[in-house]
């Protein structure tokens, strides 16, 4: 596939429809390491962790952590296998009546579910950097490693009310971009692809930090897993150069 073919088919692909056709196993690529998401049935299934809750203390304490993963990620694959279902009826039956609401409900849940998969992922308290590609693609994006984490946590900072702080890759540009996504359902365009997330809702920090958001975010530059984030973004570049 040449840049304009990929190009051509992200452009038409969601979020939600997107995550699952880029984490199949079939020996070409497997972006996000998202196996483990989905079961042998097909249905969305609880991501288990690469670490115990408490291994990202003191930065991000071990009840949140249980709280965040166990139950608020838990409610989003349920949220996903639901609307799934439904929409299946809709299909069976042809009473497509409530399909907006199911339509909403697809985009939120699976939205909330694969952005949490991929935010596991890229923490870590291992002392990792961006790679040298990664660091280059952010110098030329942002004009610094500095200007970019000044940038990532003033956007994430101001998301009003619950959404997330993202860095995406932009292939179109061929560059790095920071967006928010309020709700992680909204504004997105489309052909991005996240390899750094950051969940700026209240759940993910509100037990230790309160309402000091602005220091979760510091928090969180102290477990990013760069090896991780570099990795994936490698991973995206080979699939149109």
């Amino acid at each position: 596939m040449n840049k304009r073919e990929f190009i051509s088919t992200t452009a038409a692909i969601g979020l939600a429809s997107m995550m699952p056709l880029f984490s199949q196993t079939n020996n070409k690529f497997n972006i996000y390491d998202l196996n483990n998401t989905v079961n042998q049935s097909g249905e969305y299934q609880l991501p288990k962790l690469d670490y115990s809750y408490d291994a990202l203390e003191p930065y991000f304490d071990a009840q949140t952590m249980e709280l965040h993963h166990s139950k608020h990620h838990l409610a989003y694959v349920n949220g996903l296998n639901t609307a799934h279902k439904k929409i299946k009826e809709f299909i069976e039956t042809g009473d497509f009546s409530t399909i907006k609401h199911w339509e909403r409900e697809l985009a939120f849940h699976g939205g909330g579910h694969f952005l949490h998969s991929i935010f596991w992922k890229v923490l870590s308290k291992k002392q990792t950097k961006p790679s040298k590609n990664l660091e280059k693609y952010i110098n030329n994006s942002f004009g610094s490693l500095d200007n970019f984490k000044k940038l990532f946590k003033a956007a994430s900072n101001s998301v009003e009310g619950s959404g997330w702080g993202i860095m995406h890759y932009e292939p179109i540009s061929d560059r790095l971009i920071i967006m928010q996504a309020e709700r992680q359902g909204n504004l997105t365009q489309w052909v991005t692809f996240p390899i750094l997330p950051l969940d700026v809702w209240e759940h993910a920090y509100y037990l230790k930090y309160q309402n000091r958001r602005a220091e979760y975010i510091d928090a969180f530059f102290n477990i990013i897993n760069w090896d991780y984030v570099s990795d994936q973004f490698e991973n995206i570049l080979k699939l149109y150069k």
